[in-house]
Order: C-alpha cells, then structure tokens, then sequence
C-alpha cells in the first residue's frame, strides 16, 4: 500500500507575480491584496460598485510555453500551466519525453475560461450562430486548463476538473491525493485557477458578494463586524504530491505530508447562497479527523478560509467554534485577507504558513464581530506548526478540509 501523499512543489501566478517567493513574502508582511483597477466602460457596473480585483500583471510566458503554442490558449489556460510547471521545476520534477500514466491532474475552477465563453457568446449574438468559433469553443469550457496542464507536462493519469466554488482547490488537492495514495499513480498536479472579467466582477458585485468602497476602500475584512464582501483574485496556484518514499529515494525536499483530507455538503445551503449547518458539517469533519487518526488536540494552527463573505465567514467561524467547543481554539489563520478570493492562492499561503513560514496580521481586522467570537491571527510569533487543519467553504454548500503535517 502506498505511503501518505506529499507536497514537493508549489506554483503560483498571481497579483504578486509568478513564483512562490513573492507570495511568501505578501504572507509574511500581512498587508491585503495587491490590487487594481477593473475596467468599467462597458456598463455593466452598477453606480458605487466595487472597483478592484487582485489581477495578474503581464507575464513573460515565454519561459513556460511557446509562444506559437501560448496563442491558443486563453488566459486561465496559460496561468494553469504556468503554475502546473513552476510546480513541477520546485519539485525537481523532469517533464518526460514520453506521456506519462503515473501523473494525474485536478484542477478546480468556480467560473472557467469566462472570457473565452463571453467572446463566444458575443459572436453568436452579434453576428450568427454560424459565426461561433471552434477555437473559442474549446477555450470555453471549464476543464481547458486542465487539458493543456496535461498536454504541456505530458501527464496522462487521471485528469479532473471539478466546480465547486470557494471549496474547489481544496477538493481539487484530496482528489489528486486520493489517486496518489490509492497507488493509481505516483504523483499528482492539483490546485485551481481564475480570471476576472468586467462582466464576471460586475456580477458578483450584483450579488452582493464582493466588499465595496467603505471609506473610499474596498477591504476584504475577515471575521470583521465591518465586513460587508471579497476582493476577487485570478490567477493560478498549483501543487506537485508524490507517493512520499518515491520523493524521499529521488532526494526530493518534502515540505508537508497530506494527512488527511475531505468534503461535506451542507444540506441548508441554497444554489448560490450560504448555508447555516453547522452540526452537519463539524460532525462531517469529527469523522472525517477520527478516519484519518488525527484529535482536534493535535491541530495546533488552522487556516481558514474566511475572506470578509458576510454569511461565508458566519459559518466558518461557527463550525471552527463547534468543533473545539469547550476545548481552546489553536490560532487562526485568514490569508484571503492578502490573497483575494479564487483562484487557489489562499492553497499557497495556508501550505506556506503549515511548513512553518512567518505569518503577519490578518489584514483589514481591527474589531471583532461579538456575534462570531473569533479573533484572527494579530501577527505575533507564532511557533512552528506540526499539524495544520485547512478549512473552506463555499457558497452552494461545499465545505473542504486538509490536514497538513509537517514532515
């Protein structure tokens, strides 16, 4: 039987740039996300909107894909591989010359290639249905980046593309363990990715679900009473797992050990809101720790995904508190605070504060919610972690866990 699945490599492409160094160091200062300006001029924003989403700069791909293979692609598809690669490199994990069936994907995406599905839309709305390019129509469907992960790496494993919202790259990380430890494979590239559009940033502002201009700053505030949304985030943050004594007899540097890990549905959850089960989800995560043989004991750092959501924040720090009830609630954790929402940075931050990185304050907390009881990470020396419970729930009513230990 396979050993435990562990981390070898991380790749990110974000706000912050390519690379895990940036973002370590973003995780470390604490501050909140680097930000831009979206661009309103199409309309479809509404007046006092919100105005800023954590994009990704112009990056030189060129080091990751060539240009003649880059152009047909579209942009989720290049931060996937992008991240896939940078993984891949970190991990010192040669791409083969041949396709290689000991290397599986999952990638989880909330929205897919959402430029590529508006320009086809576009298309058809503007010229005919006859006019709808099948470049684009590839482009467009949510499984894209994970196909050109595998074509770029040659990765002819199992290939998943999962859809579950804020939870997705967590899901997305215990599927991709699952066929490593199973023995199906002996490694596995997992982890998500995003884009943000006008029309998509519109949108979720229409559903009240990005944090808007409050004293002329749009601030994700976790665990805040102020709290009033998201900033959104795109780019793309991928892992490498391997079967731990394949990495340790090539002399691999493992950073974490994948303990354990799994999913729940909250059955009060509606389609696109957030549900209020919290019995329901914190029993799911008792058995789910007792399975894997781990006590709440044990965790001695959790890294949650709270990102300034209203209702998203309520149930997280309400199962958190379900959970250790009586018992003291190790400290917490809210990196979305520096990474935006979406994405998978926040996968980035939570594997870098488990294998023991600094850890700054949670930016945009400064007055605790008396409704919630949780009080984030101020920023203080925190001692090294051995064993990290990362949690993360969606709208829709997935919730995820990892348990992250060091090696």
């Amino acid at each position: 039987m396979p050993g435990r699945p562990v981390i070898t490599g991380l790749g990110t492409v974000s706000a912050l740039g390519v690379g895990a160094g940036e973002l370590r160091a973003a995780v470390e200062r604490g501050g909140g996300p680097r930000v831009s300006e979206v661009d309103r001029s199409a309309g479809h924003h509404l007046e006092g909107s919100a105005t800023s989403a954590a994009v990704v700069p112009l990056v030189d791909f060129k080091r990751w894909i060539p240009p003649m293979v880059a152009r047909r692609m579209s942009q989720p598809s290049r931060y996937a591989v992008i991240a896939a690669r940078s993984a891949l490199e970190q991990a010192g994990l040669a791409i083969p010359s041949e396709r290689d069936p000991s290397l599986a994907v999952a990638v989880s995406s909330a929205f897919g290639p959402i430029s590529s599905s508006q320009r086809l839309m576009d298309q058809a709305l503007d010229e005919s249905p006859e006019a709808m390019s099948p470049f684009l129509f590839t482009e467009c469907v949510a499984n894209a980046p994970a196909a050109h992960i595998a074509i770029q790496t040659r990765a002819a494993g199992p290939n998943h593309t999962l859809c579950q919202r804020e939870a997705g790259g967590l899901i997305a990380v215990g599927r991709g363990a699952s066929d490593v430890r199973s023995g199906r494979v002996g490694k596995a590239l997992v982890g998500a990715v995003e884009e943000v559009t006008p029309l998509l940033h519109a949108l979720l502002d229409r559903f009240g679900a990005l944090a808007r201009p409050r004293n002329g700053a749009e601030v994700a505030r976790p665990y805040d009473w102020r709290r009033n949304g998201v900033v959104m985030a795109e780019g793309a943050t991928m892992l490498a797992l391997e079967e731990r004594e394949d990495a340790r007899r090539r002399g691999a540097e493992i950073q974490l050990e994948l303990a354990g890990w799994g999913s729940a549905f909250d059955p009060t959850a509606g389609r696109a809101g957030w549900g209020n089960g919290v019995d329901a989800v914190a029993g799911r995560i008792v058995r789910s720790l007792s399975a894997w043989g781990i006590t709440l004991e044990e965790i001695d750092l959790v890294v949650s995904g709270a990102s300034g959501s209203i209702a998203g924040d309520r149930l997280e720090a309400r199962v958190l508190q379900r959970l250790w009830q009586d018992k003291t609630l190790p400290p917490v954790l809210a990196p979305k605070s520096v990474t935006g929402e979406y994405a998978g940075v926040f996968l980035g931050a939570a594997v870098i504060a488990a294998a023991g990185g600094r850890v700054g304050p949670t930016a945009g907390f400064g007055e605790a919610d008396p409704d919630l009881g949780l009080v984030p990470h101020d920023g203080s020396p925190l001692a090294p972690p051995r064993t990290t419970l990362v949690t993360s729930f969606s709208s829709g009513g997935a919730a995820a866990w990892l348990i992250l230990v060091q090696p």
